[in-house]
């Protein structure tokens, strides 16, 4: 069995979530953690913690810099205690549509990591174009784990992070025909985990359609090609990770 690690099975996107993780689940998925961007989707992820398979992990997204205030930073830090909270996520830095508010985005990011700190939790990170300062920041933080969401950097910043305590995000990057992580994978795949980021980034073959959790079972099966492990094996690996991180 296989856990999606992250998604965003909002109301938005899906007419019908039970049925999504009814799908899933008869893919092998049987877990879903649903990571909160903002106030309106970290209500949503709070409501979705009703179906009994699903966690939730709540955070202030860094495109969320220039819109959100102490309100949307009390509303997340009052909710972090709740059972089947598992991680403070997504969160982190993303310079890839400005730049002009990078400070702005150091400050929220830390903020909530000195809430992981606080509540002894572990972060979701959400790094682009930014890997020097996301580095750089987390290790400001040595008693805070978690996971590096959708990682598609090189071999030496995987070690890096991965030498910090972090695991590794792989979604359906990794089935795309440029991308480079199918060669680089087999390096680290003791420190992965898996997960869709659904609706976004659905693998190769279906690119241009709405990904869903079920797309979890295609990328193990990828991913355990270009390994050489089993299906099993890749199962046992990523949920000792989770656990690790997540203690689930």
């Amino acid at each position: 069995m296989f856990t999606d690690s992250h998604c965003h099975i909002y109301n938005e996107y899906y007419e019908d979530i039970q049925n999504i993780l009814q799908k899933a689940n008869s893919l092998s998925v049987s877990r879903f953690f649903v990571s909160g961007c903002s106030t309106t989707s970290n209500s949503e992820v709070l409501s979705l913690l009703k179906y009994p398979n699903v966690y939730g992990c709540l955070g202030l997204h860094p495109e969320e810099t220039d819109n959100c205030n102490e309100e949307d930073f009390s509303f997340l830090e009052s909710n972090l205690t709740q059972e089947k909270i598992i991680a403070i996520g997504e969160i982190g830095l993303d310079y890839h549509y400005t730049k002009e508010n990078k400070e702005a985005q150091k400050q929220l990011f830390i903020r909530q990591l000195e809430l992981a700190q606080k509540y002894s939790l572990p972060v979701v990170i959400h790094s682009r174009e930014a890997t020097q300062d996301t580095i750089d920041i987390l290790k400001q933080f040595p008693l805070v784990k978690g996971v590096i969401h959708s990682f598609s950097g090189s071999l030496e910043t995987a070690l890096i992070y991965i030498n910090m305590g972090y695991k590794l995000g792989i979604n359906g990057v990794v089935t795309f025909k440029n991308s480079h992580l199918k060669d680089i994978i087999p390096s680290f795949i003791s420190s992965i985990i898996l997960e869709t980021d659904s609706p976004f980034l659905t693998p190769h073959p279906y690119r241009g359609t709405k990904n869903d959790p079920s797309y979890i079972r295609n990328i193990a099966e990828f991913i355990s090609n270009i390994s050489g492990i089993s299906l099993e094996e890749l199962s046992k690996i990523t949920n000792a990770n989770i656990y690790e991180i997540f203690k689930i």
